[in-house]
């Protein structure tokens, strides 16, 4: 088949753009970063207009590169850094501010506000989700009562609430000019404003949160074939594609492993790390300080839920070792440093720079190395990083099974630092269950692809996405199991000296 599915995966650090086959083979790819701007501690955000800018650049460069023809792109498909939030104005297409990231911790004080009156699990029987700074409500919140006129502009209808989906769908549809205001089931689930049940916003929510209803975007399934709007003739495909798969970036994440049946998990290690595990069709309540959030919607089926472990900083923290200290010139020279020395000569490296995510959820964490002595070198704290993410996922694996009663039998893995050797072989040693690589690792992309090709018609159902999946490798665990129960015991006395640290 001479057709192909467009993806664009908008990410925390870099936006790319990817053209996927019926096999599920990589058939191009363009990638660019932008800024990350730090106004405080614990302030981050991104410039919208400077995304979108590369969105329109990665979009011109892949078909560029590979030479295809846009008239035989049968469907776009988009996914993102879900939690990011904005405001702009929809007669200009201007945001009234940067986009607060889905990181930032400014929101902590209406956070404490809404959980005065009834605690940090008041709102999970309805969103599935505690109070925390994570979510994209108090970011927009905080925009209305710190930005003048926004919130005028709201109440009088000139404003428009959106993820970095929303935000991109609405200017590839045709911005001012027309441009759907959407987004899909998985992203609004993770606004703290959607009813987990009725799929639609929650009239409790939106008052609580003092948002007013015109403000937010129409939700749509993640695979929809009644189309939301299509790319403008003069916009960067130059042809008119249906714009029909939205998904955040873990749940399509979810799809691109195809982990379509309950019980089912994968673990995606990029800026943060993200561990899903399917329950079907079942709404299931977290008592282990996880998260209940939909999975995907494909069309007119029912919704598939999911329990999440959201880890704030993995990849980040490599990143932070090459910016901030200097240790490493690349992300990619951490692995060889870690292999300098035999372990992690002793210190826990907890990296809270963001507070703790699950199953914590400690926004007065702070990051902590731990148990240093003079013998301690930069390959120890290189190796200490690394582990970090490790342990981290094992935390959340050990609430999922708390929650769900289910046993993993392995672990699928993706995202960037899935070719670090090191680290996935500590990880299947500290989980005691193997590691599995698929051949195509860039599956938050493939997932998006695949919620856009279903609703085309171009893969028939989900069933069949599954002969695409193929293991490139598999790590199996060595570690003795006292070593693993030390480790994971000392590790766990580190996160206890995190808490507390801001009053």
């Amino acid at each position: 088949m001479n057709a192909f599915v467009a993806s664009i995966d908008q990410g925390t650090t870099s936006t790319r753009c990817m053209l996927f086959t019926h096999s599920g083979a990589v058939a191009g790819i363009a990638q660019k970063e932008h800024r990350q701007i730090y106004p405080q501690p614990g302030w981050v955000e991104h410039d919208p207009l400077e995304i979108w800018e590369n969105t329109q650049q990665v979009i011109r460069d892949v078909l560029a590169a590979s030479q295809v023809n846009p008239a035989a792109i049968v469907s776009i498909g988009v996914t993102n850094q879900r939690e990011t939030t904005l405001i702009w104005d929809k007669r200009t297409g201007k945001p009234y501010y940067n986009a607060i990231v889905w990181q930032d911790t400014r929101t902590k004080e209406i956070c404490d506000r809404l959980a005065a009156a009834g605690g940090q699990d008041r709102f999970r029987r309805i969103t599935g989700l505690p109070i925390a700074t994570y979510f994209s409500g108090p970011k927009a919140l905080w925009i209305l009562e710190n930005i003048p006129g926004v919130r005028q502009a709201a109440e009088a209808g000139h404003a428009l609430f959106g993820t970095i989906d929303t935000w991109l769908i609405w200017w590839l549809t045709g911005g001012s000019d027309g441009g759907a205001h959407v987004t899909d089931v998985s992203n609004a689930s993770r606004t703290l404003l959607m009813n987990l049940e009725t799929l639609e916003w929650d009239a409790e929510m939106t008052a609580a949160l003092q948002l007013p209803r015109a403000l937010l975007p129409r939700i749509v399934p993640s695979s929809d074939p009644d189309t939301w709007g299509h790319s403008v003739r003069s916009g960067p495909f130059g042809a008119e594609i249906p714009v029909c798969g939205d998904l955040g970036d873990q749940q399509a994440a979810l799809v691109g492993q195809t982990c379509f049946s309950p019980g089912e998990a994968k673990n995606t290690y990029g800026t943060g790390c993200f561990m899903l595990l399917n329950t079907g069709m079942k709404i299931v309540p977290s008592k282990s300080g996880l998260l209940t959030t939909l999975g995907y919607k494909f069309g007119a089926s029912p919704a598939n839920y999911a329990l999440e472990g959201s880890i704030a900083i993995t990849g980040a923290l490599v990143q932070w070792l090459r910016d901030n200290l200097g240790l490493i010139q690349h992300s990619s020279e951490v692995e060889e440093l870690a292999k300098t020395v035999a372990d992690n000569g002793g210190i826990y490296f907890v990296p809270a720079f963001s507070g703790l995510f699950a199953p914590y959820w400690r926004s007065d964490a702070r990051g902590a190395i731990v148990g240093m002595t003079r013998y301690i070198n930069k390959g120890h704290i290189a190796r200490a990083a690394l582990e970090a993410t490790a342990f981290q996922t094992r935390e959340v694996l050990d609430a999922m099974k708390a929650d769900s009663g289910v046993e993993l039998s392995a672990l699928k893995v993706d995202g960037g630092m899935v070719n670090n050797d090191l680290l996935m072989q500590f990880q299947s040693d500290i989980l005691n269950v193997p590691v599995l690589r698929p051949r195509v690792t860039e599956t938050t992309a493939l997932g998006a692809a695949y919620a856009a090709g279903l609703a085309v018609g171009y893969w028939s159902e989900p069933k069949d996405l599954r002969a695409n999946w193929q293991i490139d490798k598999t790590w199996q665990p060595q570690m003795d199991q006292r070593e693993r129960a030390r480790l994971f015991r000392e590790w766990k006395k580190a996160v206890q000296r995190t808490l507390d640290w801001v009053e």
